[in-house]
């Protein structure tokens, strides 16, 4: 039997020391996720990450610190949220310094999983590459102008360095499962059982009924199945909240694929064992002659300025869709006017929370119900002058936006800060959603193992 611990669902948004403290005795093992893309393209095109620097040392001082008393295995995938070089870099530093403060000695091991555009090229050039759902079009000139590429490994990349030796693994971007399969695979577990343990554990203690918290989980894996409890005692486990847990993310809830085939649930079996632990049994896995790892990239778009506004007045409320396009023609026409800048050369989007600002079109309300509505002008320009310069424009002019229903100078909006145009600085767009077919699954990474 194989005991598992996933540390927290995202590396640095924390959990129970005394629940990771429980959790790894008697553990083969600690995982955790430390990126996604769900936070969108900024992190990958940027290099900057969602958690701070802080919070991932106190993370990781706890799990490290637990690995080396229980002389097991830490391992962290996609580090710094999107996994490229500088969020790699970023958090092996920390590792090293936690290593130095505290006198920690252990074999690191380095996965490095961005890949070069050029090499993205051969790949497009040679007919390696498939777009997945919504992928966008791409040609060598956008592979070329994406800022990181990432390869999104498989298991393997675990595998590899667990059998070099590393007890700390810190690799770039993979899969959430790949983190949690790799060492149950290593010891026999039969993959359908271990990728849907790794499924259920990824997202740390978000499988229990009500996650108030972050929070660590665990799961007993064995040749049969795999029972998942909550280490801490405030936490429980029911059929339903770890069932729900599969459908969490994923297109198919029945067939998740993975670099090397696909998770299959159809006939998975979820039984309560005590009040708090579930078995899952049934799940099976169907390899693929066709090893494939996703591709994702994010290229600079622009700057972005934004402002946010508030409208109560009743008569602005009621008629806010045409208050709206006749306030953008008219910043449209200042903008060209005193600026000279042409509407092709900048975006401006309009959110209006309260009326569609979530859904957009597909909103099935026609009607304002609420008593005030909320503007975003989101506007995103070649340079971030240029935006701010325009943002300018566009929160005065729809201060003083008249409406047929007054006379004079009237002031329609509520700014709740000041400025009220906001730098956001640099925009990104996701420019690679396609899958790389590979002939051996460590094509796509690098793997370094060191002494600290």
């Amino acid at each position: 039997m194989i005991k598992a611990v996933a540390a927290t669902g995202q590396l640095g948004t924390g959990f129970k020391a005394e629940t990771l403290a429980h959790a790894a005795e008697g553990a083969d093992f600690i995982g955790c996720d430390a990126g996604s893309s769900d936070p969108g393209p900024y992190y990958l095109g940027s290099g900057e990450t969602q958690s701070s620097d802080a919070a991932v040392r106190r993370d990781l001082e706890l799990m490290i610190a637990a690995g080396l008393r229980h002389d097991i295995p830490v391992l962290i995938g996609s580090a710094g949220t999107a996994g490229a070089g500088p969020h790699l870099a970023r958090t092996v530093r920390i590792v090293r310094e936690l290593a130095a403060e505290h006198g920690w000695h252990f074999p690191l091991a380095t996965v490095d999983s961005e890949v070069s555009a050029e090499r993205v090229v051969r790949a497009y050039r040679e007919g390696r590459l498939s777009p997945l759902a919504g992928a966008p079009d791409l040609d060598e000139e956008s592979i070329r102008a994406a800022g990181h590429i990432v390869a999104m490994q498989g298991p393997e990349c675990f595998a590899d360095a667990l059998g070099r030796g590393a007890q700390v693994v810190v690799a770039g971007r993979t899969s959430d499962t790949a983190i949690f399969a790799a060492l149950p695979m290593l010891r026999d577990i039969p993959p359908g059982v271990a990728f849907h343990a790794a499924k259920i554990l990824e997202c740390g203690a978000a499988s229990v009924v009500e996650r108030k918290y972050p929070d660590s989980m665990v799961a007993f894996l064995d040749p049969d199945g795999f029972t998942v409890e909550p280490p801490n005692p405030d936490m429980v486990c029911t059929p339903q909240s770890v069932a729900s847990h599969t459908f969490y993310e994923t297109a198919d809830p029945f067939r998740l694929v993975e670099p090397g085939g696909t998770l299959v649930t159809t006939d998975a079996a979820y039984a309560a064992v005590s009040d708090r632990a579930v078995r899952v049994t049934g799940s099976t896995f169907e390899p693929t002659g066709d090893y494939t790892v996703k591709l994702e990239a994010a290229s600079l778009l622009g700057y972005r300025t934004v402002v946010f506004a508030g409208v109560r007045d009743p008569l602005v409320v009621r008629q806010i869709d045409r208050f709206v396009a006749t306030t953008n023609a008219v910043i449209t026409g200042k903008v060209a006017d005193s600026l000279g800048i042409s509407a092709a050369d900048y975006r401006i989007r309009w959110n209006v929370y309260g009326r569609n600002g979530t859904l957009g079109p597909l909103e099935p309300a026609t009607e304002v119900s609420g008593h005030e509505v909320a503007l975003l002008i989101d506007i995103v320009a070649a340079d971030q002058q240029t935006a701010q310069a325009i943002g300018s424009v566009a929160w005065h002019t729809a201060l003083h936006q008249p409406i047929p229903e007054y006379s004079g100078l009237v002031s329609h909006l509520a700014f709740p800060v000041s400025p009220p145009a906001i730098s956001a600085g640099p925009v990104y767009g996701f420019s690679l959603n396609h899958v790389l077919h590979l002939d051996d699954p460590a094509e796509t990474y690098t793997l370094t193992v060191e002494s600290v």
